[in-house]
């Protein structure tokens, strides 16, 4: 039951993030997600942090962090997919990071 409404918080919360990163800047889950398919495309298999990464850098840089999960979200629909799984830098080395592929 706890897990059922932690996941239902997470959900809320990457919504929230999404509307404003939405009003910010409007396209920005779509041109962001677009971002990412091209750079696993030029760059190969690279992590969901490493990816938030470099589209922070390349400018597509929200608010709030949390809606990156939208744009991932939007990645895996326009054909990119889970390879592996990794340790997660911004998780303090906790397991769950996932590796996306073109």
């Amino acid at each position: 039951m706890q897990l059922d409404w932690a996941q239902e918080q997470g959900r809320k919360a990457m919504q929230r993030a999404q509307v404003k990163a939405e009003n910010a800047a409007p396209g920005f889950t779509v041109h962001a997600a677009a971002y990412l398919y091209a750079y696993l495309v030029a760059h190969g298999p690279t992590s969901g942090e490493a990816l938030t990464d470099a589209a922070v850098a390349a400018g597509h840089a929200p608010q709030e962090l949390r809606a990156f999960g939208a744009v991932f979200k939007r990645l895996t629909k326009i054909g990119a997919r889970v390879v592996g799984t990794c340790a997660r830098r911004r998780g303090h080395g906790a397991s769950g990071g996932k590796v996306y592929s073109a």
